[in-house]
């Protein structure tokens, strides 16, 4: 079980443009769709528990893995999602900053942006999911992806705040 957790978390890692929260619809359907371990709902409360905390955003895989395997799996799901990515990134930073003007990586640069918005708006459908569901939820949970995608695309806000304020929602409608 470990040693599975850490290559999925492994190979993720490569695909995670824009953070590792872009990988979140991947790691849903391999621990709760393949592999059972988890459950939507614990799933889900998994992240919005490591969102909510201070600290790097990559911690949901820490309780992700925790939730799967205890401390040996928060340990092979981190150390999956972090040593193929934090390689690349030292060595492509290097490389980047010695071309930065260089035509071809402006284009990438730019290029990535909207991949990244479109994995970062289905990572929140997904985590809406289980109370779009629920009829009494299903109107502030749409509304939230909604206000949170206009912000996104129409202000320079902070994703900090749009987390902050998502917080504030969902505690109100838990309520």
């Amino acid at each position: 079980m470990l040693l599975d957790l850490f290559l999925h978390f492994l190979a993720l890692s490569l695909l995670a443009i824009g953070g590792a929260i872009t990988t979140a619809p991947e790691m849903h359907r391999y621990l709760v769709g393949d592999r059972g371990w988890l459950s939507d709902e614990t799933f889900t409360q998994s992240i919005a528990l490591a969102q909510a905390a201070p600290g790097p955003n990559i911690l949901f895989v820490a309780v992700l893995g925790y939730q799967v395997a205890g401390l040996a799996g928060a340990l092979a799901a981190m150390g999956g999602i972090m040593l193929p990515s934090t390689t690349l990134v030292l060595v492509a930073t290097r490389w980047a900053r010695a071309h930065q003007e260089d035509r071809g990586v402006r284009s990438f640069t730019l290029g990535l942006q909207p991949l990244t918005l479109g994995l970062i708006i289905a990572t929140g459908w997904l985590l809406a999911a289980p109370y779009v569901q629920q009829p009494e939820r299903r109107l502030p949970a749409i509304a939230l992806v909604a206000v949170t995608l206009l912000l996104s695309l129409r202000t320079r806000l902070s994703v900090v705040w749009m987390v902050l304020l998502g917080g504030v929602v969902g505690a109100a409608c838990m309520t």
